[in-house]
């Protein structure tokens, strides 16, 4: 049997996985699940409650995205993407780290604009605005580190370009009204670049 990733298409970490697999060419079953339905059986996999989730042979379970990446990559020397040891590993995680906060704080802005729990009255603009502004900074950063180079780290494409595109993407998805295109002309050629992979093709979020 091969491994199952319990998922999600819109959420960013999953894809996160997704396109690892896919540069990893692993084999695997994808089970989607609306971990916000009253009726999601997530629970049973995740104590956590959230996606991604994996099952791997013989049933044991690893979560959250970074520490399935950080296992995925173990699993075949092809495509490998995050390096051994050292500085260059450290440098892969902490871009990774960058792009992740790029997430989890869009998500917790999006959340507090659109989440079913609350009235309109009860939500916080200042929240929100506090958010984008983490969002924001992230972006100056990411741009400074990444300069001209062709990929985050060294010549070739590693975990740091994975998170970094799955983060681009999802403010290409949810917030298009931001304006990071115009701002940072090095990270759309970096975003596009990596849309050419089938990796990132396949698993735009729809």
């Amino acid at each position: 049997m091969p491994m199952k990733l319990i998922g999600s298409n819109t959420s960013p970490y999953v894809r996160k996985v997704r396109i690892v697999m896919a540069e990893k060419k692993l084999d695997y079953e994808y089970v989607l699940e609306d971990v916000w339905s009253a009726n999601t059986n997530i629970a049973v996999s995740s104590p956590l409650g959230k996606v991604p989730c994996l099952v791997m042979e013989g049933g044991d379970v690893i979560y959250d995205s970074r520490v399935i990446v950080e296992y995925l990559d173990t699993l075949s020397p092809v495509g490998k993407l995050i390096p051994a040891v050292g500085r260059e590993r450290a440098e892969v995680k902490t871009w990774e780290a960058l792009a992740d906060g790029i997430l989890d704080a869009a998500i917790l802005a999006r959340l507090e604009a659109t989440w079913a729990g609350r009235l309109d009255g009860q939500r916080s603009q200042a929240w929100i605005d506090r958010q984008l502004a983490k969002v924001a900074c992230a972006l100056v950063a990411a741009s400074k580190d990444l300069d001209d180079k062709p990929y985050c780290v060294g010549v070739h494409m590693s975990l740091a370009d994975v998170a970094l595109g799955v983060a681009l993407g999802y403010l290409d998805f949810r917030f298009p009204q931001l304006p990071w295109r115009e701002q940072y002309p090095n990270l759309v050629k970096l975003q596009d670049k990596l849309m050419l992979r089938a990796s990132f093709h396949d698993t735009r979020p729809i």
